[in-house]
C-alpha cells in the first residue's frame, strides 16, 4: 500500500500517521499534487461532508501591541501603515459581527492586539460578547486577547465565551527565532487555562516564516497532542515594515501539501484555512476546500481579503456548502470529548491533551537565530514572482467609518 492509500484508511478510521508519513506528504512533488489533494478530500468528506464553517474576525484593539512577534503587523517598532485604535465600544463590536453573521459567519472571532487582557479588559470584553449574543443568541464567540491570568478563562467561559485561539505557529525548537517578550511556554500555559475553563481550544500555526518541514510537522503533532479542536493554519502575509517582510517561501502547491499534511494529522479536527490564503493560494484556493471544512469570510485582522461574496460563490462553485448554525461542526465522538470537557472543566480526555509537547500561540523555545537563516532551501520558483501588491492594509470595518466586508 503506497503513502497516499495508507494516509486515507488511517484517516477515514480517524488515526493518526507517523511523523515520517506526515514529512513524506510535505516531500511529494507538483506531479503528485492532485493525487494529495484528493487523498485528503477523502478524509475531510469523512468526518465533514460537504459543509464549509465560516468564521468571522472582529478586531477590538488594533496595533500599539507591547510583543515583538516579527510576523505581525501590530507588532512592537512596527512600521507597518496598519489602523491603529484602542477597544471599540460594545456596539460598535455588535455592529462589525452583524455583518459578518449577515454574511453567513457561524463563529466570530473577537481579537485585542497586546500581551495579555486586564481584569478591566475582560469586563470590556465581557459587554461586548453580551451585545452580540443579544443580537444573534445561536452565535458562537471565539475569543483571543493573549496570555491569560489566573481565572480569566472562567470569566469568559461564564460571560458566554464559546472558545479561545491562541496559536502556537511554530515549534518549540524555533519559537525564540519569531518573539523574545514571552515564550512557547507561556502560550502552553494560556491554552491550558483555556482547556481548564472548558472553552473549546482552537490553536493553530503560521507557515512560510522560514521553518523547516520538521518544523511544521513537530507544531502540527504538537497541536494534536493539546487537544485543540480547531486548527487555523496562516500563511505568512509579509507586511512592509515588519522583520520577515522578505519572507515569500510559500508556492500554492507547497500551501496544499501543507493544509494536507495538517488534516491527515487532524482527520476528525477542524481544520482551517486562515490569514494568507488569497495571497499565497491564490486561484487555487477552491482546491484548498477538499482538505479544510473553515474559512474566515471577508477581511483580517490589519489585512484585506477578498469580498465576502466571492467567498460565498467559490464554496457553491466548488461544490460545497456554507455550514448552517444548527448543525455540528465537530464528529459526535469529537463533540462528545468537547462536551465531557467543558461539564468537567478538564482539559480532555487523554492525560496527553494538555501535555507539555502541545502549545497554542505564536512564540516559543530555544533557537536565537533569525528563521530566514534557518538551512530549508525555499521551494524552486517560490521567490521568481513575488507578489508584494496581493498584501492590502485593511481600510474598511472595524475602527473605521467604511462598511466592512462581508
Amino acid at each position: 500500500m503506497d503513502l497516499l492509500d495508507t494516509l486515507t484508511a488511517k484517516g477515514l478510521r480517524g488515526e493518526v500517521p507517523t511523523r515520517e508519513e506526515a514529512l513524506a506528504v510535505l516531500a511529494t512533488t507538483d506531479d503528485e499534487l492532485l493525487d494529495v489533494v484528493a487523498a485528503a478530500g477523502k478524509v475531510r468528506r469523512r468526518w465533514f461532508g460537504r459543509r464549509v464553517k465560516l468564521n468571522y474576525l472582529v478586531n477590538l484593539k488594533s496595533g500599539l501591541c507591547p510583543e515583538d512577534c516579527s510576523y505581525c503587523s501590530q507588532r512592537l517598532g512596527s512600521k507597518a501603515e496598519i489602523l491603529k485604535y484602542t477597544w471599540l465600544k460594545p456596539d460598535q463590536a455588535a455592529d462589525a459581527a452583524r455583518a459578518g453573521v449577515a454574511g453567513g459567519a457561524k463563529r466570530v472571532c473577537l481579537v485585542a492586539s497586546g500581551r495579555g487582557p486586564t481584569d478591566r479588559d475582560i469586563d470590556r470584553v465581557t459587554d461586548t460578547m453580551a451585545a452580540i449574543k443579544d443580537a444573534d443568541p445561536e452565535v458562537e464567540i471565539c475569543v483571543c486577547l493573549g496570555l491569560l491570568s489566573d481565572n480569566q478563562a472562567e470569566r469568559l467561559k461564564a460571560a458566554g465565551a464559546d472558545a479561545y485561539n491562541h496559536n502556537l505557529n511554530t515549534s518549540e525548537n524555533t519559537y525564540g527565532t519569531i518573539t523574545k517578550t514571552h515564550t512557547y511556554a507561556d502560550r502552553v500555559d494560556t491554552v491550558q487555562k483555556a482547556h481548564g475553563a472548558g472553552l473549546s481550544a482552537c490553536s493553530g500555526l503560521i507557515a512560510g516564516m522560514g521553518e523547516t518541514d520538521e518544523d511544521l510537522v513537530d507544531v502540527v503533532f504538537a497541536l494534536r497532542e493539546l487537544g485543540s479542536d480547531s486548527v487555523p493554519v496562516n500563511f505568512l502575509i509579509p507586511f512592509e515594515g515588519t522583520p520577515l517582510a522578505k519572507e515569500w517561501n510559500l508556492t500554492p502547491q507547497r500551501c496544499l501539501r501543507i493544509l494536507a499534511m495538517v488534516r491527515f494529522v487532524n482527520p476528525d479536527t477542524e481544520v482551517r484555512i486562515a490569514g494568507g490564503r488569497e495571497v499565497h493560494l491564490r486561484t487555487m484556493q477552491p482546491l484548498g476546500l477538499h482538505i479544510a471544512n473553515s474559512i474566515f469570510l471577508g477581511d483580517y485582522l490589519t489585512s484585506e481579503g477578498q469580498a465576502g461574496q466571492a467567498d460565498l460563490d467559490m464554496i457553491k462553485d466548488a461544490g460545497f456548502e456554507v455550514e448552517g448554525a444548527g448543525e455540528a461542526t465537530l464528529p459526535r465522538h469529537r463533540a462528545d470529548v468537547a462536551e465531557a470537557a467543558q461539564a468537567g472543566g478538564g482539559c480532555g480526555t487523554a492525560a496527553s491533551a494538555c501535555g507539555s509537547g502541545g502549545g497554542c500561540g505564536p512564540c516559543g523555545g530555544h533557537s536565537h537565530a533569525p528563521l530566514a537563516e534557518a538551512t530549508t532551501v525555499a521551494p524552486e520558483g517560490a521567490n521568481d514572482e513575488l507578489r508584494e501588491d496581493l498584501v492590502k492594509v485593511r481600510r474598511r470595518g472595524a475602527g473605521t467609518e467604511l462598511a466592512p466586508n462581508a
